[in-house]
């Protein structure tokens, strides 16, 4: 694929590419927008060096690509209901992604996409390894594959966002979001099929006995974990990371206790996940 507006790295040969020649806190033109969109299509998560942006210009990005969902759980700041802090430091009883994840995939219709900006990064650590669920499906045995395509995931919120509140003592009535889910989605856009289930958010196989639910959950966990289709991102400050939601989980590294690692992050509303036999 040839870009005209802005220059393309490849991180993998798999998953990632470096974006450079674009000033994310201006308006993009309309086609320097399509060999972004082009580009995220293509590598699954980008990474933009040398951008101070505002929360506002932030925002702005993001709605180039959809509307901008609120957290469920997490306080956002005064005024802005659409981003979602990213903070930590000594006081810090956990992070937010820790574990293998797609963000929010509890929800009836799971975010597109995820746009992170960091601010303020420790002296070294605090790297984000991100993992291409294309790839790890394309792994599979064509027996499994089939399996596979026949299985609904049930995602639930409640435990870890209640686990998260239980640990800093907040109190909250919230109902949280629950949804069934393909265990193969079909991405929208590109068409590929990527396994979409994850330990944060996935609580069970729909019509299955827990053990056999359980067994092949965690098959799944420790195969998408395989480090033959990741990419691992070294922040620096005021740099910006955007997965696509549908097709990528990611892990944020906490081997940095007790400096501090901060900025902020929109989401951009998706769509119901489906599966097409291709």
């Amino acid at each position: 694929m040839s870009y005209e507006t802005i220059t393309v790295k490849p991180s993998t040969p798999t998953i990632g590419a470096e974006i450079s020649g674009v000033d994310l806190s201006r308006p993009l033109g309309n086609q320097q927008f399509q060999e972004v969109h082009d580009a995220l299509m293509a590598h699954s998560v980008l990474f933009f060096r040398d951008q101070d942006l505002t929360l506002d210009q932030h925002k702005a990005f993001g709605r180039l690509f959809g509307e901008l969902a609120i957290h469920p759980n997490t306080k956002a700041p005064d005024g802005h209901p659409e981003i979602l802090p990213i903070h930590a430091d000594a006081n810090s009883k956990r992070i937010a992604g820790e574990r293998w994840h797609s963000d929010v995939s509890c929800d009836p219709e799971p975010p597109m996409g995820s746009i992170l900006n960091l601010k303020t990064i420790p002296p070294s650590g605090g790297d984000t390894i991100f993992a291409s669920m294309y790839a790890a499906y394309d792994a599979l045995s064509a027996p499994m594959k089939t399996f596979l395509s026949g299985l609904t995931a049930i995602h639930d919120g409640a435990p870890n966002y209640t686990r998260t509140n239980n640990l800093y003592g907040h109190k909250t009535d919230k109902v949280f979001p629950r949804a069934e889910h393909p265990v193969i989605r079909t991405h929208p856009v590109t068409g590929r099929q990527a396994i979409f289930v994850n330990p944060v958010f996935t609580v069970g196989l729909k019509d299955m006995p827990e053990a056999e639910s359980t067994a092949i959950l965690n098959f799944l966990y420790e195969h998408c974990g395989r480090p033959h289709w990741q990419v691992r991102f070294q922040w620096q400050p005021n740099s910006v990371a955007f997965w696509d939601n549908r097709c990528v989980q990611h892990i944020a590294m906490w081997d940095y206790y007790p400096q501090v690692r901060s900025g902020f992050r929109v989401t951009v509303k998706g769509d119901r996940p489906f599966y097409r036999a291709g």
